[in-house]
């Protein structure tokens, strides 16, 4: 006999149909109500009814095999046989993260397509997989930020079982697996959550509408409902960390900050499961307090992507100066992340208008996730441009050293590594005709403030632009494609052979730059890290040094003179023979 229980503090009956069947639960204290029943089978459909209105998919339900609109599906996690119980994840601060989107990594864009893709991954040193938003949301394609039912991993990727076998085969690869959640909002169709109880909020606005009810009346139940879901994906899926989208918009005044809970109840389940599941925010708030401990007045979280690094490498190689990154495009700025966490720590921001940012001194490098591109920084441009298709391949292979031999947790997105050709856009399939005009109004409007035509703004509703988002994966043998791809390999497998470039401590004598001559040299260890951001060749000292790495086939060292060719970067390390180049 299974037990299904719904939280419905309003409802005066509550009733299950299976089969054409209604069945009463039974009301339990604290606006919860219960269902006992054999009828409750591994893979029977059921809906809900709130005082005789219905049908209602259940608000967790695991499982909307026909989408948002249809019943949901009864799922008993015991059904899926796991074999990997001797998986233990590797530290993130020895990671190298990939960011994907089930939809668009492979041509089938579910699951087990990207199961075929995983050696790939290998091959290149990856250690931890960062899946974008995976649970139901409305039709078939779409980022997954639109998600209605956190429970439920989407019917178009597979299913319960088929995440679970993309997890089983990613730790059979040795890759750890991070799963991106929504907590902020939830999509705007297919929601059903306000017609069970008040899990939103009029006391504050999000830029996506109604905030949670985190801190209001009943908001005790309305936090479990998220934190129950965190956990569920660590001990049903054995995922083995979080990413917790745009905390900033999580709004809570309480005493105990619903961030703290969440990671206090992940470390607790941790010690049950004897794992070690960890929590990356994403804030734009540069508030360092996000990743300190509780005894030190913060959230506990382990980790937080670093926009300032992303805005600061970006505006380098570009030279990019709207929106925000007219806040960022010198040297020192890249400088002041590296040794101090944060480029603005409390600094005038001309984009914002105001002072942002707080210190973020003791913070260590393994505390941030940084990256050259994401989902965010390549699909929120106009036409979900890469890198590659912004600047040339010897500023790309610049910028990627950065990343990967800089103190913090490097984190690729898809493709980037062998700079493919596909765009990532943005792309939706509502039903609703209204909201189809608005997405479509709302991203044109977007970018006419940036003297883009309306033509020139793929339609998020048209099929081709999710098809345009695919990634070839047999460009990867192109003469271009396949140098970059090597480049990738070098870096990554340096990251990992040498100690010193792991993420740590940072160093705030490690850095030294001109930013007349556009050049910056970072110490790793006993390793340096030698930048030339200008367009002109650079002679640098290298005194008892050798060249163990360069990004261009002119980079030399004589005369302990190095020589770095325009946009440009080499590592070099100590020569410990003695005899100078």
């Amino acid at each position: 006999m299974a037990e299904l229980r719904v939280w419905a503090p309003n409802a005066k009956t509550v009733e299950a149909e299976i089969d054409s069947v209604r069945m009463a639960f039974k009301q339990l204290d604290g606006g919860w109500w219960c269902l006992d029943s054999d009828a409750l089978q591994h893979g029977v459909d059921y809906t809900m009814w709130l005082d005789g209105d219905g049908p209602l998919p259940d608000p967790r339900s695991r499982w909307q095999p026909h989408g948002i609109d249809a019943p949901s599906r009864w799922v008993d996690h015991a059904h899926f046989a796991w074999n990997d119980v001797e998986w233990r994840a590797p530290p993130l601060r020895d990671g190298v993260i990939y960011e994907l989107h089930v939809g668009t990594f492979s041509e089938s864009g579910d699951f087990d397509g990207a199961i075929e893709r995983l050696d790939a991954l290998v091959d290149l040193g990856i250690t931890h997989v960062e899946l974008m938003p995976v649970v139901e949301f409305a039709g078939t394609r779409g980022w997954g930020y639109d998600g209605v039912f956190p429970f439920a991993p989407h019917h178009a990727y597979g299913g319960p079982d088929g995440l679970k076998r993309l997890v089983e085969a990613c730790h059979r690869r040795g890759l750890a697996v991070i799963l991106d959640v929504v907590y902020n909002h939830l999509g705007p169709v297919g929601n059903c959550l306000e017609r069970y109880g008040p899990y939103f909020t009029d006391a504050y606005k999000t830029p996506w509408g109604k905030a949670v009810n985190l801190d209001g009346a009943w908001s005790h139940e309305v936090r479990h409902y998220f934190i129950d879901n965190a956990l569920m994906w660590l001990r049903d899926y054995h995922i083995d960390g979080l990413r917790l989208d745009a905390v900033h918009a999580l709004i809570d005044r309480s005493a105990v900050h619903f961030l703290e809970q969440l990671a206090g109840d992940v470390k607790s389940l941790g010690l049950f499961m004897h794992t070690q599941p960890f929590v990356i925010a994403e804030s734009d708030l540069n508030d360092p307090r996000v990743v300190r401990s509780v005894t030190q007045g913060g959230m506990g979280l382990d980790a937080q992507w670093n926009e300032d690094f992303h805005h600061a490498l970006h505006a380098l190689v570009t030279a990019e100066d709207f929106g925000y990154y007219a806040d960022y495009g010198k040297i020192g700025d890249l400088a002041r992340v590296l040794v101090a966490g944060f480029c603005y720590d409390g600094r005038y921001s001309k984009y914002r208008n105001r002072h942002h940012g707080r210190s973020a001194a003791g913070v260590d490098g393994q505390h941030f996730v940084a990256c050259l591109q994401n989902h965010d920084q390549v699909g929120n441009r106009g036409a979900g441009e890469r890198l590659c298709h912004l600047v040339d391949a010897d500023r790309a292979k610049l910028g990627a050293a950065v990343v990967l031999l800089g103190p913090f947790v490097p984190l690729l997105f898809q493709g980037e590594e062998w700079s493919a050709s596909a765009p990532f856009q943005y792309f939706t399939d509502f039903m609703d005709e209204t909201l189809q005009h608005n997405v479509r109004k709302g991203r044109r409007d977007e970018f006419a403030a940036f003297g883009w035509s309306e033509d020139r703004v793929p339609d998020p509703q048209d099929e081709a632009t999710f098809r345009r988002s695919k990634l070839d994966w047999r460009e990867r043998n192109e003469p271009a494609n396949a140098d970059m791809l090597q480049w990738y390999r070098e870096l990554i497998a340096l990251r990992r052979e040498e100690r010193d470039f792991a993420a740590g401590p940072l160093d705030p004598q490690g850095v030294t730059c001109n930013a007349t001559a556009g050049w910056l040299r970072l110490r790793r260890g006993r390793f340096e890290v030698v930048c030339n951001f200008a367009g002109e060749q650079q002679r640098l000292p290298a005194q008892q040094q050798m060249l163990r790495l360069a990004s261009h086939a002119d980079a030399r060292l004589s005369n302990s003179m190095l020589t770095l060719p325009p946009w440009s970067v080499a590592v070099l390390e100590p020569d410990e023979t003695g005899v100078l180049p």
